[in-house]
């Protein structure tokens, strides 16, 4: 046996003199005309043996689309197709007349219903060539008679006989990597009269085939941008549905032996209940598509209730249901419906065979992307704090921007805590790249750092030490991080940057200043030139800044200008907390896609409350399903706001914070913290827990039509009557309710 080539196929010999492959290619091309032709076929295959025997290859295709394009170039001489069987019997073999559906998926043919498929041997002298293979529409011009049989006969023996001289001197026969394509345009070719869809000129040969394949190049093009279900949905509907004049369609996916509506159109909503959800086993044209191969096509409504007594009317006049299969396992089911009565032509049928093939990859890709991202954003979520720790002297909050979804999660985190010595460590870290790696390797260097700081390491230290760590982890990624430790009782501070941005400050005063730490090199990369820290004093009031690159892309001078301004502008407004702040420098962040990365920053106020006497805090915590919290947090809320002098405002504050706290104990399923701290002028509650979705002080009904995701309570109206200004944020992996009630009377 011949030596198999690298790429796992049998070596073939080399082609034999150009005089000889133009002859041999002569021979084909006659054969196939007068074949197709003579026949009344629509394709003609030459399939020739390869060097060992085992396998037939196609030389030659003559016809026209698309049927010429749906062909097997490859396959071995014992399978169950027409041309292997006639090759290896010596017989003419028909199958296909009358069409049938086989049984055993294996016998089941390349060629779409309903082609019939014809084959003849290439025998003479004793010597096996190949087959002649003929691809034909019994419902147009007949079946294949005895006296047709036997003219195919006559033609490929005499194609055999002309072979044979050509091998004498020279094996194998001469043949190419890929078929040569020969066009053949026979009356089968043009438009056949009554067909409800009219693609292309009705008179000219060929002219609906090309017309099809068009549409075919189109979806694949437009497939291959899509990274998304929806994208998906949004091809098939322009590419597919349209092109068809179709009036509805439906893009159904199977899991865990359900389907379920990925996408509709045209169809009203209350039809798709059939669909969603209901089992791939029960006895409906969508489920009984996902286990076969050929399409379900029914071209009234009484062939559709003949099949299925049951089927609701949905408004449809004809129906076609396409297997959509990946690697030969079934992803779902594309439903199309028409609003009028129609015949499926055959030409339709195999393009819309290879639609289904094309939209079938297309969705298993999709959704093997979305899957992924679900899990890195799953994962990086998870490594992320569930809220900031309570810091001393500081008022902190955070922000985190996923990327766009086809781009991946991405390793960005951030943390803030409180030292062993009672000094602060803030710090913000991006690692590069995005998915599921990314992720992690995240997650092992918020450790490190975290250790690394409890350990009383200075920022450069814990810098440097985290890169060896990253340097010895079996990853090429590389990381930045900037660090910040501080000491409360003088405002003293110390930074170290990782290639990373530094941080800004806004001073008292409103003026915005960078922290220009030496940037040295990103963590993983060695360096003769160790970590080096920037010292600073800050003073009470100022507010630090710290925050990744996808808050800034690119780094422009530009969109860091703009996040200096918005900064300073905090100043101006005189705003009392971080929550508005945040959420405007965020948005000022470019939406996809030209947002590439994920965007952290991370907020805190130096307040230092020992300097003023009237600026206190009290902290909480309130256990997961406590039913008791409740009147725990009345207690904690009267009991301090008397301790403090604040009488006045106890009511209010007492039942504001029973509300906010019942929303949260409810709709969570978390712990929740409580932090109350008392200013010159207001008093300030934040109620944290772990749910981002936000409240809505809105009645029931609307916000279960309008807000499904959102809690919701009427004792959030109250909270909206009552405060003198109340919001929502986001922090870490949920979010931070805060309310204020400013001083009334001199309280």
């Amino acid at each position: 046996m011949p030596p198999a080539a690298g790429n796992g196929e049998p070596y073939r010999s080399p082609p034999s003199p150009p005089s000889d492959v133009a002859a041999f290619e002569a021979l084909l091309a006659d054969a196939l005309r007068q074949a197709i032709l003579d026949l009344d076929s629509i394709t003609g295959i030459v399939y020739l043996m390869e060097d060992n025997g085992e396998w037939l290859r196609a030389a030659m295709i003559g016809g026209a689309p698309p049927a010429i394009f749906a062909m097997p170039e490859r396959m071995t001489s014992d399978a169950p197709y027409a041309s292997s069987t006639a090759c290896r019997t010596g017989t003419v073999i028909v199958f296909g007349e009358p069409v049938v559906r086989a049984d055993d998926p294996g016998l089941a043919r390349v060629v779409p219903f309903p082609y019939a498929v014809a084959s003849t041997p290439l025998q003479a002298h004793g010597s096996r060539f190949g087959a002649l293979t003929l691809i034909r529409i019994p419902s147009r011009v007949g079946l294949m008679s005895d006296e047709k049989r036997q003219r195919l006969r006559g033609i490929g023996d005499r194609l055999a006989r002309n072979l044979a001289p050509l091998t004498e001197h020279c094996l194998p026969l001469p043949n190419t990597a890929t078929p040569v394509l020969l066009p053949v345009f026979s009356s089968n070719s043009r438009q056949p009269c009554g067909q409800t869809t009219v693609w292309g000129v009705s008179d000219a040969p060929g002219s609906s085939g090309m017309t099809l394949m068009y549409q075919l190049h189109k979806l694949s093009a437009a497939l291959n941008q899509a990274t998304e279900t929806h994208d998906v949905v949004v091809v098939a509907r322009s590419r597919l549905m349209h092109p068809y004049r179709a009036q509805s369609l439906i893009l159904n996916i199977v899991s865990d032996g359900r389907l379920w509506v990925a996408g509709h159109c045209g169809i009203a909503s209350n039809h798709l209940r059939q669909f969603h959800g209901s089992s791939s086993d029960s006895p409906t044209p969508v489920a009984d598509a996902v286990h076969g191969r050929d399409p379900l096509l029914f071209p009234d409504r009484a062939h559709l209730l003949a099949a299925y007594p049951g089927a609701p009317d949905d408004g449809q006049r004809a129906w076609a249901f396409l297997p959509l299969r990946s690697s030969g396992n079934p992803v779902g089911v594309c439903c199309l419906g028409f609003a009028e009565e129609r015949v499926f032509e055959p030409e339709e049928q195999a393009v819309m065979m290879m639609m289904a093939d094309l939209l079938g990859q297309a969705l298993d890709r999709a959704r093997l992307s979305e899957r992924e991202h679900a899990l890195a954003e799953s994962l990086q979520r998870g490594l992320l704090p569930r809220i900031l720790r309570d810091l001393p002297e500081m008022i902190t909050t955070a922000r985190y921007l996923p990327a766009r979804p086809t781009v991946g999660a991405g390793g960005d985190w951030y943390d803030g805590i409180t030292l062993p010595d009672g000094r602060i460590c803030l710090m913000v870290g991006d690692v590069e790249g995005h998915g599921v790696e990314s992720s992690a390797v995240m997650g092992q260097l918020r450790s490190a750092v975290l250790a690394y700081a409890r350990e009383n390491h200075g920022p450069a230290a814990i810098l440097t030490r985290t890169s060896q760590l990253l340097a010895e982890l079996d990853t090429e990624l590389l990381a930045t991080c900037c660090c910040v430790r501080m000491d409360v009782a003088d405002g003293s501070a110390e930074v170290a940057l990782a290639g990373h941005p530094a941080p800004l400050v806004r001073r008292p005063d409103g003026h915005v200043d960078t922290l220009d730490a030496p940037a040295d090199v990103p963590l993983g990369v060695h360096s003769a030139t160790p970590y080096r820290a920037y010292e600073t004093t800050l003073t009470p009031g100022s507010m630090l800044l710290l925050y990744t690159d996808g808050l800034t892309p690119r780094q422009s001078s530009e969109a860091v200008a703009g996040v200096r301004t918005l900064l300073a502008a905090g100043s101006r407004d005189n705003e009392r907390n971080l929550e508005g702040l945040a959420d405007r420098l965020i948005a000022s962040t470019p939406q996809p896609p030209e947002r590439y990365d994920d965007a952290v920053l991370l907020l805190a106020r130096y307040e230092r409350a020992a300097l003023d006497s009237q600026h206190r805090i009290s902290r909480m915590e309130i256990q997961r399903h406590d039913l008791q919290g409740v009147r725990a947090t009345r207690a904690f809320m009267r009991d301090n706001l008397r301790s403090w002098g604040r009488d006045a405002m106890t009511d209010d504050l007492e039942l504001m914070a029973s509300e906010v706290v019942t929303n949260a104990l409810i709709h969570a399923d978390s712990d929740v913290e409580l932090r109350l701290r008392d200013y010159p002028d207001h008093v300030r509650l934040e109620v944290r827990d772990s749910d981002v979705s936000p409240p809505v002080p809105s009645s029931l009904s609307t916000v279960e039509e309008e807000n499904a995701q959102a809690e919701h309570g009427r004792g959030l109206i109250i909270v909206d009557g009552l405060a003198t200004a109340w919001g929502s944020s986001p922090s870490g992996r949920g979010k931070t309710v805060w309310l204020e009630l400013s001083t009334r009377d001199g309280a």
